[in-house]
């Protein structure tokens, strides 16, 4: 399938988790469709669960515990089940989420959020219900959503209407909306800048739209001749795309792609004959690719290089015979960075809960490792979202993963953005306290302006 080269990321590993190391307890929601099932900030993870009102779970990374139903605090507000989530990047706290009941709302979880104990139980907490901005404009369920990459506050999501939709968050407004899609679109992406973001749908065909004027700048006709889903991966700055699909004999492959030139694929790698669908997760950083199959076991893991075969082959990944639901990859800066956990992979089972799957490079050094860990996209933005929209054009700002180099608290003098409830409880404090104020000044018989 791959090739095998020297890397320093050749020896990478990965050991199954400790069932005290893993979030279980809940029931899953049963809605199927293409989205990743739990997605993941440096802080926190957010799952679905089963039950109405569009329940879903929010954990900490460092308080894993078994979940009580009835008991443990969760976030509950849609009228529909919930689809998918996002973070946002630049705030591990802000966390948005679509529904079948066509509406996408925005939570902040609270700082002092702890739904176990440091021994694993369940804490007993209120539970979050009311949203900090709701974003109306779909005509049907809400599948996908994806956080701009680089400028603060711009959301895109993509709904059984058939449209792709760019928002401002913090305005609560439509920016623009592409309706160049003929059927379900099953992935969205963002390019490396965020100028573009690409989606594939059930008409086999991937497409490259400006994100501003909400046109198609570029296509691929048919990515995969197989009627299975096709994700879609932008390798970075490279130019290149990766698709996975499936050919037309029902085997699972992965392509490359010019962006200068897709009239066909600059290869094509061959994996195994399994029915799954292929999620690719792709670290940046380190251009490892995580290939992970839904109702797969194992997870395969290779690395990218800008030039033929383009695809190296890592150990053995990770092997286990529980079938895998969903996954996702949690920020770097989350990562045990000091002990040279390279990568975290969450991975949603119908059994086990979820198991946090950490990736390793065996390194005897105790010191930060600066070959293995280059810099990482920061907390920050590059800009604002009405920057953006007037045409700027950047990537993530960088930061070092070094421990001893790296600031103190994160999201820290950032714009909090307050609920309606959050604002309305603050007015009529702040009306009782004029009143309380207007009367001490009558009762001094002081005259004061009461326009």
């Amino acid at each position: 399938m791959f090739k095998i080269r020297t890397s320093k990321y050749r020896h990478v590993y990965c050991d199954a988790p400790k069932m005290e190391a893993c979030h279980t307890g809940f029931r899953l929601s049963t809605v199927t469709g293409d989205q990743q099932y739990v997605k993941a900030s440096s802080k926190y993870f957010a799952v679905a669960l089963f039950g109405g009102g569009g329940l879903v779970y929010v954990g900490r990374h460092d308080r894993p515990g078994r979940f009580v139903n009835g008991h443990t605090p969760i976030l509950q507000g849609h009228k529909g089940s919930v689809l998918d989530f996002e973070w946002n990047p630049f705030d591990d706290s802000m966390l948005a989420t679509a529904s079948e009941d066509t509406t996408i709302k925005i939570w902040s979880i609270p700082e002092e959020w702890e739904p176990f104990d440091k021994s694993g139980k369940s804490k007993k907490g209120t539970d979050i219900s009311e949203s900090m901005v709701d974003l109306v404009g779909h005509m049907k369920k809400v599948n996908l959503l994806r956080y701009h990459p680089s400028a603060s506050n711009v959301l895109a999501s993509t709904s059984s209407d058939n449209t792709v939709k760019v928002w401002d968050v913090e305005a609560g407004q439509e920016m623009s909306t592409f309706e160049g899609m003929q059927d379900l679109c099953q992935d969205l992406v963002w390019d490396y800048k965020g100028d573009n973001y690409a989606t594939s749908c059930r008409d086999k065909a991937v497409r490259f739209v400006d994100a501003r004027a909400a046109k198609v700048s570029n296509k691929i006709a048919q990515a995969h001749d197989g009627i299975k889903g096709v994700k879609v991966v932008y390798m970075g700055e490279s130019g290149k795309v990766l698709t996975t699909g499936h050919s037309r004999a029902s085997g699972r492959e992965v392509k490359i792609w010019d962006l200068k030139n897709l009239d066909k694929p600059l290869e094509v790698s061959k994996i195994d004959t399994a029915a799954g669908v292929l999620m690719p997760l792709y670290d940046a950083d380190t251009n490892v690719i995580y290939l992970c199959g839904k109702g797969d076991g194992n997870i395969r893991t290779c690395e990218f290089e800008d030039k033929k075969p383009y695809f190296h082959r890592l150990g053995d990944g990770f092997r286990s015979t529980t079938a895998l639901k969903g996954v996702c990859l949690v920020p770097k800066r989350g990562l045990d960075i000091m002990s040279c956990e390279s990568a975290r992979l969450l991975k949603v089972t119908n059994e086990s809960g979820i198991q946090p799957l950490s990736f390793y490079v065996p390194r005897k050094s105790d010191a930060f490792q600066t070959d293995i860990f280059p810099n990482t996209a920061s907390s920050e933005p590059a800009h604002t979202c009405e920057e953006w929209w007037s045409g700027s054009s950047k990537g993530p700002e960088l930061e070092t993963l070094n421990p001893n180099k790296r600031g103190g608290a994160q999201n820290g003098g950032k714009k909090k953005l307050l609920s309606v409830g959050t604002l309305s409880a603050s007015l009529k404090k702040a009306e009782a306290r004029i009143k309380y104020l207007e009367g001490r000044l009558d009762a001094s018989g002081i005259s004061y302006d009461k326009k």
